[in-house]
Protein backbone atom coordinates (compact mmCIF):
# COMPACT_ATOMS: atom_id res chain seq x y z
CA UNK A 1 0.00 0.00 0.00
CA UNK A 2 2.09 2.85 -1.36
CA UNK A 3 1.87 6.50 -0.01
CA UNK A 4 4.50 7.51 -2.97
CA UNK A 5 7.59 9.49 -1.19
CA UNK A 6 4.86 10.53 1.97
CA UNK A 7 5.47 8.58 5.50
CA UNK A 8 2.66 8.53 7.04
CA UNK A 9 2.43 8.27 10.91
CA UNK A 10 -1.02 9.30 12.01
CA UNK A 11 -2.63 6.16 12.28
CA UNK A 12 -4.93 6.42 15.42
CA UNK A 13 -5.98 9.13 13.49
CA UNK A 14 -6.64 7.37 10.37
CA UNK A 15 -5.90 4.52 8.11
CA UNK A 16 -5.87 3.72 4.14
CA UNK A 17 -8.51 1.30 3.09
CA UNK A 18 -7.21 -1.99 3.25
CA UNK A 19 -7.43 -3.08 -0.97
CA UNK A 20 -9.42 -6.95 -0.51
CA UNK A 21 -11.39 -4.41 1.38
CA UNK A 22 -11.75 -1.57 -1.90
CA UNK A 23 -12.20 -4.77 -3.59
CA UNK A 24 -15.03 -6.07 -1.71
CA UNK A 25 -16.89 -2.91 -1.89
CA UNK A 26 -16.86 -1.58 -5.40
CA UNK A 27 -19.93 -4.06 -7.00
CA UNK A 28 -21.92 -2.54 -3.94
CA UNK A 29 -21.50 0.98 -5.59
CA UNK A 30 -22.91 0.09 -8.78
CA UNK A 31 -24.44 -3.72 -10.01
CA UNK A 32 -25.95 -4.68 -6.45
CA UNK A 33 -26.82 -1.52 -5.40
CA UNK A 34 -30.79 -2.04 -3.87
CA UNK A 35 -31.75 -1.48 -0.51
CA UNK A 36 -31.18 -4.23 1.75
CA UNK A 37 -34.98 -3.57 3.31
CA UNK A 38 -36.43 -4.70 0.81
CA UNK A 39 -37.85 -8.01 0.14
CA UNK A 40 -37.00 -8.35 -4.39
CA UNK A 41 -33.64 -10.69 -5.17
CA UNK A 42 -31.52 -7.06 -5.32
CA UNK A 43 -32.31 -5.85 -2.27
CA UNK A 44 -31.77 -9.38 -0.66
CA UNK A 45 -28.15 -9.55 -2.43
CA UNK A 46 -27.63 -6.58 -0.40
CA UNK A 47 -28.93 -7.78 2.73
CA UNK A 48 -26.66 -10.85 2.61
CA UNK A 49 -23.87 -9.11 2.00
CA UNK A 50 -24.27 -6.71 5.49
CA UNK A 51 -25.03 -9.65 7.40
CA UNK A 52 -21.99 -11.47 6.63
CA UNK A 53 -20.03 -7.96 7.84
CA UNK A 54 -21.97 -8.20 10.31
CA UNK A 55 -20.52 -12.00 11.58
CA UNK A 56 -17.12 -10.69 10.55
CA UNK A 57 -17.15 -7.41 12.74
CA UNK A 58 -18.50 -9.77 15.79
CA UNK A 59 -15.82 -12.29 15.38
CA UNK A 60 -13.53 -9.97 15.45
CA UNK A 61 -14.27 -8.78 18.78
CA UNK A 62 -16.16 -12.30 19.78
CA UNK A 63 -19.33 -11.35 19.97
CA UNK A 64 -22.89 -12.64 18.63
CA UNK A 65 -23.77 -10.75 15.20
CA UNK A 66 -27.18 -9.98 16.25
CA UNK A 67 -25.34 -7.65 19.05
CA UNK A 68 -23.65 -5.45 16.46
CA UNK A 69 -25.83 -2.10 15.63
CA UNK A 70 -23.94 -0.47 12.65
CA UNK A 71 -23.80 3.43 12.83
CA UNK A 72 -21.84 6.03 11.00
CA UNK A 73 -19.18 6.13 13.04
CA UNK A 74 -17.22 5.65 16.61
CA UNK A 75 -17.79 8.80 17.81
CA UNK A 76 -22.01 7.99 16.84
CA UNK A 77 -21.53 4.41 18.83
CA UNK A 78 -20.31 6.61 21.62
CA UNK A 79 -23.39 8.59 22.27
CA UNK A 80 -25.75 5.61 21.26
CA UNK A 81 -24.40 4.19 24.18
CA UNK A 82 -24.18 6.86 26.86
CA UNK A 83 -27.13 8.40 25.41
CA UNK A 84 -29.12 5.48 24.95
CA UNK A 85 -28.18 4.18 28.54
CA UNK A 86 -28.81 7.25 30.27
CA UNK A 87 -32.25 7.63 29.00
CA UNK A 88 -33.26 3.71 29.28
CA UNK A 89 -31.98 3.51 33.01
CA UNK A 90 -33.18 7.14 34.22
CA UNK A 91 -35.69 5.94 36.46
CA UNK A 92 -33.81 3.99 38.24
CA UNK A 93 -30.81 6.50 39.06
CA UNK A 94 -28.75 9.69 37.51
CA UNK A 95 -25.47 9.37 38.44
CA UNK A 96 -23.04 8.32 35.36
CA UNK A 97 -18.99 7.33 36.19
CA UNK A 98 -16.62 8.03 33.34
CA UNK A 99 -12.70 8.64 33.06
CA UNK A 100 -11.07 12.36 32.88
CA UNK A 101 -8.87 11.16 29.64
CA UNK A 102 -12.25 9.82 27.21
CA UNK A 103 -12.58 10.91 23.85
CA UNK A 104 -14.43 14.05 23.53
CA UNK A 105 -17.40 12.46 21.95
CA UNK A 106 -17.79 10.74 25.62
CA UNK A 107 -16.80 13.74 27.45
CA UNK A 108 -18.99 16.00 25.47
CA UNK A 109 -21.84 13.94 25.71
CA UNK A 110 -21.50 13.43 29.10
CA UNK A 111 -21.29 17.15 29.75
CA UNK A 112 -24.29 17.49 27.89
CA UNK A 113 -25.98 14.97 29.67
CA UNK A 114 -24.70 17.66 32.94
CA UNK A 115 -27.43 19.98 31.86
CA UNK A 116 -30.09 17.79 31.52
CA UNK A 117 -30.19 16.50 35.51
CA UNK A 118 -27.59 14.04 35.66
CA UNK A 119 -24.65 13.75 37.67
CA UNK A 120 -21.21 12.78 36.54
CA UNK A 121 -17.76 11.53 38.34
CA UNK A 122 -14.79 12.47 35.88
CA UNK A 123 -12.00 9.64 37.49
CA UNK A 124 -8.42 10.50 37.88
CA UNK A 125 -5.40 8.91 36.37
CA UNK A 126 -2.02 8.45 37.40
CA UNK A 127 1.43 9.60 35.66
CA UNK A 128 0.96 6.52 33.14
CA UNK A 129 -2.51 7.30 32.02
CA UNK A 130 -3.93 4.63 34.36
CA UNK A 131 -7.64 4.76 35.80
CA UNK A 132 -7.94 4.51 39.39
CA UNK A 133 -9.80 1.78 40.01
CA UNK A 134 -10.28 2.94 44.32
CA UNK A 135 -11.55 6.11 42.86
CA UNK A 136 -14.52 4.17 40.76
CA UNK A 137 -15.18 1.82 43.86
CA UNK A 138 -15.40 5.18 46.04
CA UNK A 139 -17.36 6.81 43.08
CA UNK A 140 -20.12 4.02 42.98
CA UNK A 141 -23.25 4.92 44.96
CA UNK A 142 -26.99 3.52 44.85
CA UNK A 143 -28.01 5.68 41.65
CA UNK A 144 -24.92 4.92 39.69
CA UNK A 145 -26.74 3.55 36.22
CA UNK A 146 -23.86 3.72 34.22
CA UNK A 147 -19.58 3.58 33.44
CA UNK A 148 -17.77 4.48 30.28
CA UNK A 149 -14.07 3.83 30.35
CA UNK A 150 -12.14 3.37 27.11
CA UNK A 151 -10.30 0.48 26.22
CA UNK A 152 -7.52 2.13 25.37
CA UNK A 153 -6.57 5.78 25.13
CA UNK A 154 -6.01 7.34 21.88
CA UNK A 155 -3.38 9.75 22.48
CA UNK A 156 -0.71 8.14 24.71
CA UNK A 157 -1.89 4.61 23.83
CA UNK A 158 -2.48 3.25 27.83
CA UNK A 159 -4.63 0.23 27.65
CA UNK A 160 -7.00 0.54 30.52
CA UNK A 161 -8.06 -2.14 32.94
CA UNK A 162 -11.57 -2.82 31.41
CA UNK A 163 -11.53 -6.67 32.56
CA UNK A 164 -11.30 -5.15 36.46
CA UNK A 165 -14.21 -2.49 35.91
CA UNK A 166 -16.26 -5.01 33.68
CA UNK A 167 -15.73 -7.24 36.77
CA UNK A 168 -16.99 -4.49 39.59
CA UNK A 169 -19.89 -3.44 37.26
CA UNK A 170 -21.29 -6.92 36.83
CA UNK A 171 -20.95 -7.36 40.64
CA UNK A 172 -22.88 -4.03 41.42
CA UNK A 173 -25.89 -4.85 38.16
CA UNK A 174 -24.46 -1.31 36.37
CA UNK A 175 -24.17 -1.11 32.80
CA UNK A 176 -20.89 -1.14 31.42
CA UNK A 177 -19.59 0.35 27.60
CA UNK A 178 -16.23 0.88 26.70
CA UNK A 179 -14.66 3.05 23.68
CA UNK A 180 -12.62 0.41 21.77
CA UNK A 181 -12.25 2.70 18.73
CA UNK A 182 -8.22 2.93 18.79
CA UNK A 183 -7.77 -0.92 20.19
CA UNK A 184 -9.85 -3.31 18.12
CA UNK A 185 -8.22 -4.92 15.15
CA UNK A 186 -4.75 -3.75 16.88
CA UNK A 187 -4.86 -5.65 20.42
CA UNK A 188 -6.95 -8.68 21.06
CA UNK A 189 -10.36 -7.59 22.36
CA UNK A 190 -12.91 -9.81 23.52
CA UNK A 191 -16.79 -8.70 25.07
CA UNK A 192 -16.91 -11.71 27.38
CA UNK A 193 -12.98 -11.42 28.82
CA UNK A 194 -13.54 -7.53 29.51
CA UNK A 195 -17.18 -8.11 30.84
CA UNK A 196 -18.52 -4.78 28.94
CA UNK A 197 -22.39 -4.81 28.02
CA UNK A 198 -20.94 -2.50 25.20
CA UNK A 199 -18.39 -1.91 22.73
CA UNK A 200 -17.97 0.75 20.43
CA UNK A 201 -15.31 -0.08 17.61
CA UNK A 202 -14.78 1.87 14.09
CA UNK A 203 -13.99 0.96 10.57
CA UNK A 204 -11.57 3.47 9.53
CA UNK A 205 -8.98 2.74 12.52
CA UNK A 206 -8.64 -0.61 11.19
CA UNK A 207 -8.17 0.05 7.73
CA UNK A 208 -11.62 0.06 6.71
CA UNK A 209 -13.60 3.12 4.43
CA UNK A 210 -14.52 6.01 6.72
CA UNK A 211 -18.03 6.76 7.61
CA UNK A 212 -18.88 3.07 9.25
CA UNK A 213 -18.57 1.90 12.77
CA UNK A 214 -20.48 -0.21 15.15
CA UNK A 215 -21.51 -0.48 18.58
CA UNK A 216 -22.05 -4.22 20.01
CA UNK A 217 -24.97 -4.47 22.53
CA UNK A 218 -24.95 -7.77 25.30
CA UNK A 219 -28.31 -9.31 24.51
CA UNK A 220 -30.02 -8.03 27.27
CA UNK A 221 -28.51 -5.02 27.53
CA UNK A 222 -31.65 -1.96 26.82
CA UNK A 223 -30.70 1.14 25.47
CA UNK A 224 -32.97 4.38 23.92
CA UNK A 225 -32.66 5.04 20.30
CA UNK A 226 -31.15 8.47 19.91
CA UNK A 227 -32.38 8.84 16.29
CA UNK A 228 -35.64 8.14 15.35
CA UNK A 229 -36.91 6.77 11.81
CA UNK A 230 -37.78 3.21 10.27
CA UNK A 231 -37.05 -0.04 12.06
CA UNK A 232 -33.80 -0.64 10.40
CA UNK A 233 -30.57 -1.76 13.59
CA UNK A 234 -33.71 -3.68 15.79
CA UNK A 235 -34.87 -0.20 15.72
CA UNK A 236 -32.49 2.09 17.27
CA UNK A 237 -30.47 2.94 14.33
CA UNK A 238 -32.73 4.61 11.61
CA UNK A 239 -31.44 5.36 7.91
CA UNK A 240 -30.68 3.82 4.74
CA UNK A 241 -27.78 1.04 5.77
CA UNK A 242 -24.64 2.25 3.79
CA UNK A 243 -23.76 -0.76 2.39
CA UNK A 244 -20.75 -0.45 0.17
CA UNK A 245 -18.73 0.79 3.43
CA UNK A 246 -20.54 -1.96 5.80
CA UNK A 247 -19.13 -4.52 3.19
CA UNK A 248 -15.78 -2.82 3.57
CA UNK A 249 -15.51 -2.57 7.30
CA UNK A 250 -16.36 -6.81 7.47
CA UNK A 251 -13.82 -7.03 5.27
CA UNK A 252 -11.36 -5.03 6.93
CA UNK A 253 -12.54 -6.77 10.59
CA UNK A 254 -11.64 -9.93 8.93
CA UNK A 255 -8.22 -9.32 7.91
CA UNK A 256 -7.15 -7.52 11.32
CA UNK A 257 -8.30 -10.53 12.76
CA UNK A 258 -6.60 -13.11 10.47
CA UNK A 259 -3.16 -11.12 10.71
CA UNK A 260 -3.25 -9.51 14.51
CA UNK A 261 -0.65 -11.10 16.17
CA UNK A 262 2.05 -10.79 13.09
CA UNK A 263 0.75 -6.87 13.03
CA UNK A 264 1.13 -6.56 17.05
CA UNK A 265 4.89 -7.75 16.68
CA UNK A 266 5.58 -6.33 13.86
CA UNK A 267 4.30 -2.66 14.80
CA UNK A 268 5.26 -2.50 18.34
CA UNK A 269 9.14 -3.74 17.34
CA UNK A 270 9.15 -0.69 15.20
CA UNK A 271 7.72 1.79 17.54
CA UNK A 272 10.27 0.12 20.05
CA UNK A 273 12.94 1.12 17.83
CA UNK A 274 11.78 4.35 17.20
CA UNK A 275 11.52 5.13 20.72
CA UNK A 276 14.97 4.02 21.00
CA UNK A 277 16.62 6.12 18.75
CA UNK A 278 15.32 9.22 19.84
CA UNK A 279 16.41 8.75 23.86
CA UNK A 280 19.75 8.23 22.04
CA UNK A 281 19.79 10.73 19.89
CA UNK A 282 17.68 13.55 20.97
CA UNK A 283 18.51 15.01 24.42
CA UNK A 284 14.91 16.52 26.40
CA UNK A 285 12.99 13.39 24.64
CA UNK A 286 10.45 11.42 27.50
CA UNK A 287 8.11 9.14 26.23
CA UNK A 288 4.85 9.57 27.91
CA UNK A 289 3.08 6.66 29.64
CA UNK A 290 5.97 4.46 28.98
CA UNK A 291 5.28 2.87 32.44
CA UNK A 292 1.82 1.51 31.41
CA UNK A 293 0.54 -1.19 29.33
CA UNK A 294 0.26 0.16 25.69
CA UNK A 295 -1.04 -0.06 22.44
CA UNK A 296 1.66 -1.30 19.74
CA UNK A 297 1.48 1.73 17.02
CA UNK A 298 1.25 4.68 19.68
CA UNK A 299 4.08 6.61 20.99
CA UNK A 300 3.47 9.78 22.17
CA UNK A 301 7.06 11.72 22.38
CA UNK A 302 7.46 14.95 24.71
CA UNK A 303 10.26 17.16 23.54
CA UNK A 304 11.92 19.85 25.64
CA UNK A 305 12.32 23.49 24.16
CA UNK A 306 10.05 22.95 21.09
CA UNK A 307 6.27 23.30 20.25
CA UNK A 308 4.87 20.12 18.50
CA UNK A 309 3.13 22.29 15.88
CA UNK A 310 6.62 23.51 15.06
CA UNK A 311 7.62 20.09 14.91
CA UNK A 312 5.26 18.97 13.40
CA UNK A 313 5.28 21.62 10.45
CA UNK A 314 9.27 20.80 10.04
CA UNK A 315 8.40 17.06 9.49
CA UNK A 316 4.97 18.00 7.01
CA UNK A 317 7.71 19.77 5.07
CA UNK A 318 9.57 16.17 4.28
CA UNK A 319 6.76 14.20 4.22
CA UNK A 320 6.52 13.15 7.23
CA UNK A 321 2.83 13.28 8.54
CA UNK A 322 2.58 13.00 12.85
CA UNK A 323 -0.14 14.48 15.03
CA UNK A 324 0.61 18.02 16.93
CA UNK A 325 -2.42 17.38 19.39
CA UNK A 326 -5.64 15.81 20.04
CA UNK A 327 -7.22 18.93 18.49
CA UNK A 328 -7.25 19.80 14.52
CA UNK A 329 -6.70 23.18 15.43
CA UNK A 330 -4.31 23.07 18.33
CA UNK A 331 -4.05 26.16 20.81
CA UNK A 332 -1.42 27.68 22.54
CA UNK A 333 -3.84 28.53 25.40
CA UNK A 334 -4.52 24.90 26.00
CA UNK A 335 -2.64 21.38 26.45
CA UNK A 336 -4.33 18.24 26.01
CA UNK A 337 -6.52 16.67 28.44
CA UNK A 338 -4.84 13.73 28.52
CA UNK A 339 -1.64 15.10 29.50
CA UNK A 340 -3.28 17.64 31.77
CA UNK A 341 -5.06 14.80 33.83
CA UNK A 342 -1.89 12.96 33.55
CA UNK A 343 0.02 15.87 35.46
CA UNK A 344 2.57 16.47 32.78
CA UNK A 345 3.71 20.26 32.69
CA UNK A 346 2.87 22.72 30.52
CA UNK A 347 5.96 23.01 28.41
CA UNK A 348 6.58 19.77 28.10
CA UNK A 349 2.90 19.03 27.15
CA UNK A 350 3.00 21.86 24.03
CA UNK A 351 6.22 19.88 23.01
CA UNK A 352 4.55 16.34 22.40
CA UNK A 353 3.96 14.95 19.04
CA UNK A 354 2.59 11.33 18.67
CA UNK A 355 3.56 9.07 16.29
CA UNK A 356 1.09 6.50 15.39
CA UNK A 357 2.52 3.47 12.81
CA UNK A 358 0.70 0.56 11.01
CA UNK A 359 1.89 -2.16 9.31
CA UNK A 360 2.54 -0.55 5.95
CA UNK A 361 5.43 1.52 7.84
CA UNK A 362 9.21 0.17 7.02
CA UNK A 363 12.49 0.28 9.51
CA UNK A 364 13.73 3.17 6.74
CA UNK A 365 10.50 5.43 7.48
CA UNK A 366 11.43 5.71 11.01
CA UNK A 367 15.27 6.23 10.34
CA UNK A 368 14.01 8.98 7.98
CA UNK A 369 11.61 10.29 10.67
CA UNK A 370 14.24 10.24 13.53
CA UNK A 371 17.40 12.05 11.35
CA UNK A 372 14.67 14.42 10.37
CA UNK A 373 13.14 15.33 14.61
CA UNK A 374 16.88 14.92 15.19
CA UNK A 375 17.53 18.04 12.44
CA UNK A 376 14.65 19.88 13.00
CA UNK A 377 14.56 20.00 16.63
CA UNK A 378 18.38 21.31 16.78
CA UNK A 379 17.49 23.85 14.54
CA UNK A 380 13.92 25.07 16.42
CA UNK A 381 16.04 25.21 19.69
CA UNK A 382 18.88 27.07 18.23
CA UNK A 383 16.37 29.63 16.79
CA UNK A 384 14.47 29.85 20.52
CA UNK A 385 17.53 30.57 22.09
CA UNK A 386 18.58 33.15 19.73
CA UNK A 387 15.38 34.90 19.62
CA UNK A 388 14.88 34.93 23.40
CA UNK A 389 11.80 37.17 24.04
CA UNK A 390 12.29 39.16 21.22
CA UNK A 391 10.50 39.96 18.01
CA UNK A 392 11.48 37.92 14.91
CA UNK A 393 10.53 38.04 11.53
CA UNK A 394 7.27 35.25 9.76
CA UNK A 395 7.53 34.44 6.10
CA UNK A 396 3.92 33.32 4.93
CA UNK A 397 3.84 30.94 1.99
CA UNK A 398 0.88 30.27 -0.32
CA UNK A 399 1.82 26.65 -0.35
CA UNK A 400 3.69 23.66 1.29
CA UNK A 401 6.32 23.33 -1.51
CA UNK A 402 7.31 27.30 -1.62
CA UNK A 403 7.91 26.90 2.60
CA UNK A 404 10.24 23.35 2.01
CA UNK A 405 12.29 25.04 -0.81
CA UNK A 406 12.85 28.43 1.43
CA UNK A 407 14.47 25.99 4.01
CA UNK A 408 16.52 23.71 1.23
CA UNK A 409 17.73 27.37 -0.26
CA UNK A 410 18.59 28.60 3.22
CA UNK A 411 19.41 25.80 4.97
CA UNK A 412 23.63 26.17 4.60
CA UNK A 413 23.66 29.74 5.15
CA UNK A 414 24.88 31.04 7.67
CA UNK A 415 21.49 32.61 9.26
CA UNK A 416 19.42 31.99 12.42
CA UNK A 417 15.89 30.30 11.05
CA UNK A 418 13.65 27.75 11.02
CA UNK A 419 9.92 26.57 9.88
CA UNK A 420 7.33 26.49 11.92
CA UNK A 421 4.08 26.10 11.99
CA UNK A 422 2.07 29.59 11.10
CA UNK A 423 1.62 31.84 13.98
CA UNK A 424 -2.15 31.89 15.31
CA UNK A 425 -1.53 36.01 14.68
CA UNK A 426 -1.43 35.85 11.06
CA UNK A 427 -3.43 32.33 11.13
CA UNK A 428 -6.59 34.69 9.17
CA UNK A 429 -3.94 35.45 6.22
CA UNK A 430 -4.82 32.45 3.68
CA UNK A 431 -1.93 29.98 1.79
CA UNK A 432 -0.16 27.69 3.86
CA UNK A 433 0.37 26.84 7.70
CA UNK A 434 4.14 26.49 7.28
CA UNK A 435 6.12 29.26 7.69
CA UNK A 436 9.49 30.17 8.04
CA UNK A 437 10.63 32.19 10.67
CA UNK A 438 14.00 34.24 11.19
CA UNK A 439 15.68 37.13 12.86
CA UNK A 440 14.44 40.35 12.07
CA UNK A 441 17.64 41.20 11.13
CA UNK A 442 17.93 38.58 8.52
CA UNK A 443 14.78 39.42 6.93
CA UNK A 444 15.97 42.02 4.28
CA UNK A 445 18.86 39.34 3.31
CA UNK A 446 16.59 36.16 3.51
CA UNK A 447 14.11 37.92 1.14
CA UNK A 448 16.43 38.89 -1.26
CA UNK A 449 17.49 35.07 -1.37
CA UNK A 450 14.41 33.38 -1.42
CA UNK A 451 13.35 36.03 -4.73
CA UNK A 452 16.73 34.93 -6.17
CA UNK A 453 15.40 31.30 -6.21
CA UNK A 454 12.18 32.24 -7.39
CA UNK A 455 10.48 31.54 -3.75
CA UNK A 456 7.16 33.35 -3.95
CA UNK A 457 6.84 35.37 -0.60
CA UNK A 458 2.75 35.55 0.45
CA UNK A 459 3.81 38.13 3.07
CA UNK A 460 6.11 39.28 6.13
CA UNK A 461 5.34 39.64 9.36
CA UNK A 462 6.65 40.83 12.18
CA UNK A 463 5.86 39.46 16.07
CA UNK A 464 6.17 41.10 18.43
CA UNK A 465 3.82 40.79 22.10
CA UNK A 466 1.25 41.99 19.64
CA UNK A 467 1.26 40.88 15.82
CA UNK A 468 2.13 43.50 13.52
CA UNK A 469 1.62 42.67 10.00
CA UNK A 470 3.69 44.79 7.08
CA UNK A 471 1.87 46.67 4.62
CA UNK A 472 1.87 46.03 0.61
CA UNK A 473 3.92 49.42 0.33
CA UNK A 474 6.36 48.25 2.89
CA UNK A 475 6.68 45.18 1.15
CA UNK A 476 7.10 46.92 -2.48
CA UNK A 477 9.75 49.15 -0.59
CA UNK A 478 12.08 46.38 1.33
CA UNK A 479 11.85 44.66 -2.30
CA UNK A 480 12.94 47.57 -3.99
CA UNK A 481 15.88 47.93 -1.46
CA UNK A 482 16.68 44.64 -2.77
CA UNK A 483 16.68 45.39 -6.38
CA UNK A 484 19.21 48.11 -5.90
CA UNK A 485 22.01 46.39 -3.65
CA UNK A 486 21.51 43.74 -6.24
CA UNK A 487 22.51 46.89 -8.95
Amino acid sequence: MSHHNEIFLDHASTTPVQPDAYGLMVPYFGNHFASPGTSYEMGQRSKRAVEQARLRVAQLIGARPVEIIFTASGTESNNMAVLGAAYALQSKGRHIITSSIEHACVLNTCRHLEKNGFRVTYLPVDENAVVDISALEEAICDDTILITVMHANNEVGTIEPIGEIGKIAREKGICFHSDAVQSAGKIPVAVDDLQVDMLSIASHKIYGPKGVGALHIRTGTTIEPILFGSDQERGLRPGLLNVPAIVGFGMACEIAGRDLETNMIKIKTMRDSLEQQILQRIEGATINASGADRLPHISSISFAGVTADSLAANLDAKDIFVSSGSSPVPSKKQISHVLAAMHVDFQRAHGTLRISLGWENRDREVAKTVNRLEESIARIREFSRSIDKSEFCIFTFEDKEAAASAEKVLKDKEFVFTLTAKPEAVMQFTGSHIALACMTSDRQKIGGILGENGIDVAGTHTIRPQCRTTTKKEQAFWAKVEEIKKG
